[in-house]
């Protein structure tokens, strides 16, 4: 026999953006939870609303299977004496198996005999144990928490009620004064407390109360009434998957309306609106099925369609206020100048220690400036590029950025625009912030791209030599995702700035401003290891090899769409039987160089052909090996370096490395050193497991 069993927790409104994780945690910890209990089960079902969580599971047995098992004990000289009586060790361990010394029985496990018995463990009750499910309830993990009334239980919110049910029979358990029973909570203004005869009726029950507790359920509700407005009033709507699961998750009863606003406010930029719309409203705004933004406005109530119309003005009302809050913004922020605005940026603080955020701005120039050098820009783009790192933060003075912080650099193109900058420059402003999140948009335009490094580098170094490093999953300032900016930006743009320079540079600034607050080595090391992890991510999540990674990053990072290049290479020749031969020869080289103590190599102490033929077979491909390096052409290299392996093979059949002579054993690892230079500067091969692979 099996029996359906639900668990819900009736709380305090959760907010949305923690539902979907809490949600996912109830769901793996239910499971970790019945495994760990030996409780046999089928389908487990999460729901969540605005007030609950909840879970049902299915085809659950009505006990744990019994379990015969053997147990083993000491060694049989160790459970009996000379005389063969049962010693202290051996009735120790029978009691303790809760068996007599009768129940033993002798095992040979590898020439040894050891004491064995079988003993009968029969599986509980279920409704028994599910007594215990509470524990799963207080371990779920909210990042923020809070205690209400007299108790210590520090939760998510307070705990209004809970529901525990074995088929049709309440699994008792308490939560702080909280204590379970088959009472439910309907829709808070549309429904009412139901009582549920058993765990099957849950989903029934509550939405004959105006609550639909499937996520999925509520989701398509809501879209397909966005469909059905989009094609009433032949609209586009604006629909933003993240706006669409929140507003999943504020409602527990789903009903979509429409609203409108003057068209004055079209006059606003329409990231104002749609800001105000989609942040602060929860609105779906709308378009024509030309693109144009219309003055209409989607949201989704929590309740039914009674009175919708009355519901529609009173969003229209709160809207209003919000636009003309907004409009006031765009006008006021016009008023004035950039260099005015740059002014007030000496009295915003960027970071205690850094200074000001016109502080940052001046090394922002500075790092753009020898950038565009680098990259051997015109002097016209160097002279943009300057302009756009000058006023690429003047936006944060703005009233529009303080009320909306996601629009910084959007609002700063509008308005570098209608202060009359050059559109490069505009467009600048806005990019320098991309990528906005991981994976996200990277900049276009070469100007903005080279601000956006500098800006990422700046904070990145500034923070790690004032001791900020991002540790666990602990990243305050996002100095991952901005490390991880900088590095696709410059494989996007092909930029063969090495990213060690950069960074170098950037520490240069800061060691001569005398800003950091640690050793220069210790600092230099932290920058470079950080970027290095940056740039391992990013290549694993390509789909490369650990293993191929840690070969490509040996030395360091340098071009990193070169690296990138390496280790695509790499990952080819694994499955290429022709390069196993190579891959050896190369390999005993590295293994070998291990042992020199010089490069220095004196042809005129070779011995025999085989030295003498790699020697000059090496030093004919060394020229034209660093050409391709220089010149980016991985493929080009590993060929070059693919053409020395049957001279190494040759060399290692016909010469004792290690010969007595010291002179020529000390020539010899000379060579192979200057080899294994030139090796590494391509990849360390012997990080690479080749054998799996053939």
């Amino acid at each position: 026999m099996s029996k359906t069993v639900l668990f819900e927790l009736g709380v305090e409104e959760l907010p949305a953006r923690f539902i979907d994780d809490a949600l996912e945690q109830l769901r793996n910890k239910t499971e970790e939870w019945l495994s760990y209990k030996r409780i046999p089960y089928g389908n487990i079902t999460g729901y969540a609303t605005p007030r609950r969580l909840a879970v049902k599971i299915e085809d659950v047995a009505e006990k744990q299977p019994d379990i015969e098992e053997e147990a083993k004990g000491p060694a049989k000289k160790i459970a009996q004496d000379n005389e063969g009586n049962w010693t202290k060790a051996a009735i120790g361990f029978s009691k303790g198996q809760g068996k007599s010394v009768e129940d033993i029985y002798f095992k040979e496990i590898k020439g040894t005999e050891y004491v064995h018995v079988k003993k009968f463990i029969e599986g509980e009750p279920t409704e028994k144990l599910l007594e215990e499910f509470k524990a799963v309830f207080l371990s779920l993990n909210f990042p923020k928490n809070m205690r209400w009334g007299s108790y210590d239980l520090r939760y998510i919110r307070p705990i209004r009620w809970m529901v525990a049910l074995f088929g049709d029979r309440v699994i008792p358990f308490s939560i702080e004064n909280v204590s379970t029973n088959r009472t439910t909570e309907g829709h808070r203004f549309l429904g009412e407390q139901v009582s549920l005869e058993k765990a099957e009726d849950y989903e029934t029950a509550l939405k004959s109360q105006n609550v639909i507790v499937s996520v999925k359920e509520r989701k398509q509700m809501i879209q397909k009434q966005l469909e059905d407005l989009e094609k009433d009033q032949q609209w586009k709507l604006v629909i933003d998957e993240d706006l669409l699961n929140e507003v999943t998750h504020l409602v527990e009863f789903p009903t979509a309306f429409s609203g409108s606003f003057h068209r004055e406010f079209l006059d606003v930029p329409e990231e104002a609106l749609i800001t105000s719309m989609k942040e602060h409203q929860r609105y779906f705004p709308v378009r024509s099925s030309e693109g144009e933004l219309l003055p209409h406005f989607v949201g989704v109530r929590n309740g039914n369609a009674e009175h919708i119309d009355v519901v529609a003005r009173g969003n229209e009302k709160v809207l209003k206020a919000r636009l003309k809050d907004a409009q006031f913004f765009y006008e006021e922020d016009q008023k004035g100048s950039i260099d005015e605005k740059l002014k007030k940026l000496e009295r915003m603080v960027y970071q205690e220690e850094l200074g000001t955020l016109a502080d940052k701005v001046k090394r922002i120039v500075a790092i753009t400036g020898k950038i565009s050098e680098w990259l051997d820009l015109n002097e016209e783009s160097q002279k943009k590029a300057k302009r756009a790192a000058e006023i690429s933060k003047f936006d944060l003075v703005t009233q529009m950025v303080d009320e909306f912080t996601e629009l910084q650099g959007v609002m700063g193109e509008k308005y570098a625009r209608l202060f009359g900058e050059e559109e490069e420059v505009a467009v600048a402003i806005s990019e320098h912030y991309l990528p906005r999140q991981a994976n996200g948009e990277l900049p276009q335009s070469t100007i903005g791209a080279i601000v956006s490094i500098a800006d990422k580098l700046d904070t990145i170094v500034g923070s790690i030599s004032i001791g900020i490093i991002p540790t666990g999953s602990q990243d305050p300032y996002g100095l991952r995702r901005q490390a991880m900016g900088i590095l696709q930006t410059l494989n996007a743009k092909g930029w063969t700035i090495p990213v060690e320079h950069l960074i170098d540079l950037v520490h240069r600034f800061y060691v001569e401003l005398d800003l950091p607050t640690r050793s220069e080595k210790e600092i230099t090391a932290d920058l470079h290891e950080f970027f290095k992890v940056r740039a391992a991510y990013l290549l694993r999540e390509e789909g490369i090899d650990p293993d191929v990674v840690e070969a490509v990053l040996n030395q360091g990072i340098h071009n990193f769409a070169i690296a990138r290049e390496k280790a695509k290479l790499l990952v080819a020749k694994r499955s290429d039987a022709d390069f196993k031969t190579v891959h050896e020869a190369l390999g005993r080289v590295l293994n070998l160089a291990e042992k020199a103590e010089i490069s220095e190599v004196d042809p005129a102490l070779f011995e025999n052909e085989s030295e003498k033929e790699l020697y000059e077979v090496y030093s004919r491909l060394k020229p034209d090996y660093e050409a391709a390096l220089e010149k980016e052409d991985p493929e080009r290299a590993l060929a070059l370096l693919s053409e020395l392996a049957a001279p190494i093979h040759h060399f290692f059949d016909h010469t004792m490395v290690m010969a007595e002579d010291e002179k020529v054993r000390s020539n010899r690892l000379g060579l192979l050193n200057q080899i294994a230079g030139d090796v590494k500067s391509f990849a360390d091969l012997n990080a690479i497991q080749w054998k799996q692979q053939f």
